[in-house]
């Protein structure tokens, strides 16, 4: 369809065909006037061509097949152009076509907002008429004060222009009857004129080069649909208070303008006929659903539609016909039903059992038109007896179908029997896979609540856990009652037993009950890549292997060297391969070949971490430790790992590797020390350096793993502490 539709391959068609020659540009605009047939620019150009060779004939052919399809002022024009080259020359005779010309063309686009310049034309040819006699002479002033009467009260672009023109006409005829012909159209003048401005602001989004193409949910498509409702709206409520002949004719000419661009848009074509039938026309309506059917023939919505309205006048074959048009079309059960309704409305039961009859032998047929058949025997037929036996033998094709036995339970429910209505679920229960059963299940719960005593109703319910729930041992939670459906027995409708805030937190407690399994499965399931395994490919989470997690020493970890083979170990999926095979080892010559291809800024992050208590540092610390470190470039690390042959130590408490750019700025540490002499001078503090949160009891137990004595670090108490949170004391450790 898309294909089919190109507009802009139609485009550059249209624009191919203007420099070709009439005879090989013909079957390009019959081509593209086949796909857009209420496309007046393009019919325009067809005729146009045909018009520049005087090729009368074909131009009168292709006016007569695109005329009254296609209510657009220019290719309007383009006809009345022509009828004036053909009979102007024509004296008297030819200047009475000329005349009914343009009485035919008013009366079809006369109502178009764009029609002003075919006023003026009109009136202007009209002045142009000899007048031999004052006969003819006041014969002509008649009709050009119908023409100016009719003009002034159309709003069109031009009706002030027109409005001007007839005061200078009227006075130039007679003053005295000037003065009383142009009271009395004044106020029709200034409706008119009204009207116009608000017209003018119904149609400003409307494209008027906009191609008719099937419906594709754009934005601009919606905005042209939105642009049309709005138009057709405002036309239908006769805002100008004309009579309503003359209003329906601006309907009319409304639809047909909006169908030259949503011509493939079957709700416009039913609004279309829907508003011919409320207004009483319904041979109107008939020929615009006729008309849609062209347009749009696999539109099954139409069809119906159609046929309902055939139906309602009283033609029955005609509708009769339509269905057998849809059957013949889509075999499909939805229209076996629905000529299964008709047949039942129009010609009686046992016409629509024979087709039945024939309809269940159709591959296509699905257990849908048991359904629907079965209840027209007993709802409308009044025969319960031939429903049951349709249900009966619908159940040995669709047993399998869930929402079959549900709609069979619902008859057996009519009738009230409820021993088959239990046989019928224990046959379905029997075998339905468990998973396709819940549906039927429930509503077996629901038929014992309402309808059993409370021993089968328990017993139903129970039955419906232990299937539902898989084995007991798997499920042992969903096996217990609970309060939940204590509330399910004892609802009524839209009653229940309990408050909504009783209904929510029942809810919440369910959820909370289901989420607590679900943890507790999770920490039952066995370690190791085996399980990692199975778990990744049943729920596609991968959880760590807490098997190999040992507990975390600081006291062991001195220096980063000394720790080489823990680092290289953690880091064996981080790192390249052949730096964590060298790191394996654990030498001090094959651990010096780290630094060359493990990333700077990961040593330089690594070398800042503290040595704190337990396996997860605290957020503040790494935080502040990443905000705080100036990250050297890769050869500033490599050059400082070739000088000193190994990393630094994170016992070193000189910070004499660290960059001056991490300390505090002056005003800062204005405020947070008193000691005057370990003020520095440093203008290049980086934006990211931020005062750090005071924890002394953090502090203490950070000098105490590594050794130093809290009295020989902090002599006064004060909070002297510098950067320790990046690994470096504010003072001396001598």
């Amino acid at each position: 369809m898309a294909d089919k539709y190109n507009v802009e391959e139609a485009e550059a068609l249209a624009k191919r065909a203007l420099h070709l020659p009439i005879t090989q540009a013909t079957p390009i605009y019959e081509q593209l006037l086949s796909l857009y047939p209420t496309s007046a620019r393009y019919w325009k150009q067809y005729v146009e061509a045909q018009m520049a060779v005087n090729n009368d004939d074909a131009t009168k052919q292709i006016f007569s097949r695109c005329l009254l399809t296609c209510l657009q002022v220019p290719l309007w024009q383009c006809y009345i152009r022509f009828i004036r080259k053909v009979y102007d020359k024509k004296g008297a005779e030819g200047q009475e076509e000329t005349k009914k010309a343009f009485d035919f063309m008013l009366n079809y686009i006369g109502t178009d907002v764009a029609s002003g310049p075919i006023w003026t034309e009109y009136i202007a040819f009209l002045k142009s008429l000899p007048a031999l006699n004052p006969y003819e002479d006041s014969q002509r002033k008649i009709d050009l004060r119908k023409v100016y009467q009719r003009a002034i009260l159309t709003p069109t672009h031009h009706v002030e222009q027109l409005w001007k023109e007839y005061e200078n006409f009227e006075n130039s005829v007679n003053r005295q009857l000037a003065k009383g012909l142009v009271n009395e159209y004044q106020p029709k003048f200034n409706s008119a004129r009204a009207v116009y401005r608000e017209r003018k602001k119904c149609i400003e989004d409307v494209d008027w080069n906009m191609l008719a193409v099937p419906p594709t949910g754009s934005s601009k498509e919606e905005t042209q649909w939105v642009a049309w409702k709005k138009f057709l709206s405002y036309e239908k409520s006769n805002p100008q208070r004309i009579d309503t002949a003359l209003s329906t004719k601006r309907i009319i000419y409304a639809y047909e303008q909006c169908l030259m661009y949503l011509y493939h848009y079957p709700d416009v074509w039913y609004d279309y006929a829907e508003w011919h039938t409320k207004s009483g026309s319904t041979d109107a309506a008939i020929k615009v659903f006729q008309r849609a059917l062209k347009a749009i023939p696999d539109s099954e919505m139409l069809k119906y539609a159609y046929a309902e309205l055939e139906e309602s006048r009283g033609a029955i074959q005609s509708a009769k016909k339509l269905y057998e048009n849809i059957l013949g079309v889509s075999t499909n059960s939805l229209a076996h039903i629905q000529f299964l309704r008709f047949l039942l409305r129009a010609e009686g039961f046992e016409a629509a059992r024979k087709y039945f009859l024939d309809a269940i032998k159709s591959p296509s047929c699905t257990y849908h038109v048991y359904i629907a058949f079965a209840t027209m025997a007993f709802c409308l037929a009044k025969n319960p007896k031939i429903a049951h036996n349709i249900f009966e033998e619908g159940l040995k094709r669709y047993m399998s179908e869930p929402v079959y036995i549900l709609e069979y339970a619902d008859f057996l429910t009519r009738l009230n029997d409820d021993r088959n209505i239990r046989a019928l679920f224990e046959r379905a229960l029997s075998t339905l896979p468990t998973e396709e059963s819940a549906e039927v299940w429930e509503r077996f719960i629901q038929f014992e609540q309402k309808y059993g005593d409370l021993a089968s109703m328990l017993k139903v319910e129970q039955r419906r856990k232990e299937a539902l729930s898989g084995k007991a041992e798997e499920g042992s939670s969903a096996l217990e009652n609970s309060l939940q459906d204590v509330v399910s027995r004892y609802c009524y409708m839209d009653l229940w037993p309990c408050t909504s805030k009783d209904l929510d937190h029942l809810a919440r407690q369910e959820l909370l009950s289901k989420n607590m399994n679900k943890k507790v499965e999770k920490t039952n399931l066995p370690h190791g890549p085996a399980a990692i395994g199975s778990v990744a490919s049943s729920s596609k989470v991968v959880y760590p292997d807490t098997s190999q997690m040992v507990v975390y020493d600081p006291t062991k970890k001195s220096d980063f060297a000394s720790s080489g083979n823990l680092v290289a170990a953690s880091a064996s999926n981080t790192f390249p391969s052949n730096a964590t095979s060298i790191a394996t080892h654990g030498s001090a010559s094959t651990f010096d070949e780290i630094p060359k291809t493990t990333p700077p800024a990961l040593l330089t992050f690594l070398a800042n971490l503290p040595i704190v208590d337990g396996p997860i540092p605290n957020v503040d610390v790494v935080l502040s430790i990443c905000l705080q470190s100036d990250l050297p470039t890769g050869q500033t690390v490599k050059q400082n790992f070739a000088a000193k042959g190994n990393v630094p130590s994170q016992n070193d408490p000189s910070g004499s590797t660290r960059s001056g750019s991490q300390r505090l700025s002056r005003d800062r540490r204005a405020t947070k020390r008193k000691d005057s002499d370990r003020q520095e001078e440093d203008d290049t503090v980086t934006v990211q350096s931020q005062p750090l949160p005071t924890d002394v009891f953090r502090l203490r137990q950070m000098r105490k793993a590594r050794g130093i004595s809290t009295s020989s670090q902090t002599p006064t108490g004060s909070t002297s502490y510098g950067s320790a949170f990046s690994g470096e004391l504010s003072g001396s450790t001598g």
